[in-house]
């Protein structure tokens, strides 16, 4: 860092090298320090996702958990009629119905454990509670199950990553 603040004029009469080799010498050494700093970034990137990926884990197997013990939102058996006539009983959250109602993307601000309550979801089901015809509320269940698939590839990449460079620590 100090070689490339010092003046080329200064580095290359000390050096006794031309200007134009102080300034390549310079570029180069500003090439690395990008790098460094890139590489740093990543890796900072990395452990962030790493991070993530273990507190999601352990908010499902929490979640994993609690689903043993039997809700009582859980017990209620849809006959396919209600007092109003027009909701449908689902096992979806009014958290959950109001993020696919409102959202242009609801997949993509579900967590996976939503996503996955959205697709074992009956569609007519689905679609009553929402309000909505049933080839959309397919196309939103095509559209979580994708979204699903992409964050399982994910995590099989970064295992499939993790695995990888824990191989090539253990080469002499």
């Amino acid at each position: 860092k100090v070689l490339i603040d010092v003046p080329r004029s200064d580095l290359a009469e000390e050096l006794a090298q031309s200007q134009t080799k102080i300034q390549v010498l310079q570029d180069t050494l500003q090439q690395v320090l990008d790098r460094r700093e890139e590489e740093r970034q990543s890796k900072q990137l990395l452990e962030l996702y790493l991070e993530a990926l273990k507190n999601e884990d352990s908010i499902l197997s929490k979640v994993a958990e609690s689903e043993t013990v039997p809700r009582k939102e859980m017990d209620v058996v849809d006959t396919g009629t209600s007092s109003t006539g027009t909701s449908a009983k689902t096992a979806l959250s009014d958290q959950i119905l109001a993020a696919l109602k409102e959202k242009p993307a609801p997949e993509l601000c579900l967590d996976s454990q939503d996503l996955e309550l959205v697709l074992k979801e009956d569609t007519q089901t689905l679609a009553t509670a929402l309000r909505w015809d049933k080839q959309k509320a397919e196309a939103l269940q095509q559209a979580c199950d994708q979204e699903l698939s992409k964050r399982l590839q994910q995590v099989q990449t970064l295992h499939s990553l993790r695995s990888t460079s824990k191989g090539k620590k253990t080469l002499p």
